[in-house]
């Protein structure tokens, strides 16, 4: 047996804008601690930015046993340039043997410029990860506490379990929402470790003059109650029947990456791999074949209803309740029995 444990934290990059962390990051925080619970190593977040000495404080509510923290005025904003520099000084130093990152718009830039930089492999979208052991076929060699990289391939339609057993340290991105958000505890304390930074402006590719943000149209992951709708919906027209669905159930709509691209609805609602990973009460899924490209976005769900006329749409192997019938009578007939219900509890 060899045991690639090189006693090596395990890090998560905690991603910041303006004084907060990302929720991804916190998310994946959760996971991070069972790796490092299971390998008997500390977790350990790596916070960059300016003035952002309270962030390391609740970071260690969240789980993490250190906090790396580089704080100088030019890390304010995110720029890849920079930011790998400082990660890549401290992945040197202290050496941890697994580095995550949330697969957010900056985690996807930074993650495969500190793989290239340090030579280390890195694995994107990941759904899940585990500790576990692998036997090289050739040599009888095996290697035990291995990180198992778990991801959808070829459009989705196969589960992957990608390993590194000779690059470190072992690297990946995670979809956002696919991890438990972890259960803060104000009592617990990380240790702090502040980190030197130093950089100048020749450090970055661009000057930063202003930032803005466009806040989506929707939070689908906050959302307890999500009736999504599929091409099946048949229209933008039709598709009010899910918007008014949404609205009686106190809820947010949602869509197939199919109906966004027929234009039904915008992106922000899209649920699915190549959108927003959702784990509502409830979830509704309307006129949705169930392909698995959109349940890798919404098999976490705690109830799952599927409408759909075609018996055999695989939806219906998810669902814990399934009405088989034509979307135009059922949901109409549901929208009228919830504003009949809504009524006689205001009498």
């Amino acid at each position: 047996m060899i045991d690639v444990n090189k006693q090596g934290e395990v890090w998560v990059f905690a991603e910041q804008h303006h004084g907060k962390v990302e929720d991804t990051p916190l998310e994946l925080m959760s996971k991070a601690r069972e790796l490092a619970d299971t390998l008997k190593v500390k977790m350990a977040a790596v916070l960059l930015g300016d003035n952002v000495k309270e962030l390391a404080v609740k970071l260690g509510h969240f789980g993490a046993d250190k906090v790396y923290l580089a704080e100088h005025p030019l890390l304010v904003h995110y720029q890849a340039g920079s930011y790998a520099k400082i990660i890549d000084g401290l992945v040197h130093k202290y050496k941890p043997q697994i580095v995550l990152y949330g697969a957010t718009p900056a985690g996807r830039d930074l993650a495969p410029r500190i793989a290239s930089i340090i030579k280390a492999g890195l694995t994107a979208d990941c759904t899940d990860l585990q500790i576990g052991t692998h036997e090289i076929k050739k040599t009888g060699e095996v290697y035990e506490n291995l990180l198992f990289q778990i991801r959808p391939a070829f459009g989705g339609n196969i589960i992957a379990t990608i390993i590194n057993y000779d690059r470190w340290p072992q690297m990946a991105t995670v979809r956002e929402g696919v991890m438990p958000m972890p259960i803060a505890d104000g009592r617990r304390k990380a240790e702090i470790v502040v980190e030197k930074v130093q950089l100048t402006q020749t450090d970055l590719a661009i000057e930063i003059l202003s930032e803005h943000v466009q806040q989506k149209k929707v939070n689908l992951k906050a959302s307890r109650v999500i009736v999504a709708g599929g091409a099946g919906v048949g229209s933008k027209d039709n598709f009010k029947l899910i918007w008014d669905l949404a609205h009686c159930l106190g809820g947010a709509p949602g869509a197939t990456r199919a109906a966004v691209d027929l234009g039904f609805i915008d992106r922000d609602h899209q649920v699915g791999q190549t959108g927003t990973t959702v784990r509502p009460s409830l979830y509704v899924a309307v006129g949705i074949s169930g392909a698995i490209q959109h349940q890798a976005g919404m098999s976490g769900s705690q109830k799952i209803i599927a409408i759909n006329n075609d018996p055999e749409a695989p939806i219906f192997n998810l669902a814990h309740y399934k009405i088989i019938g034509d979307l135009n009578q059922v949901v109409p007939m549901m929208i009228k029995s919830l504003r009949e219900k809504t009524i006689k509890e205001k009498n």
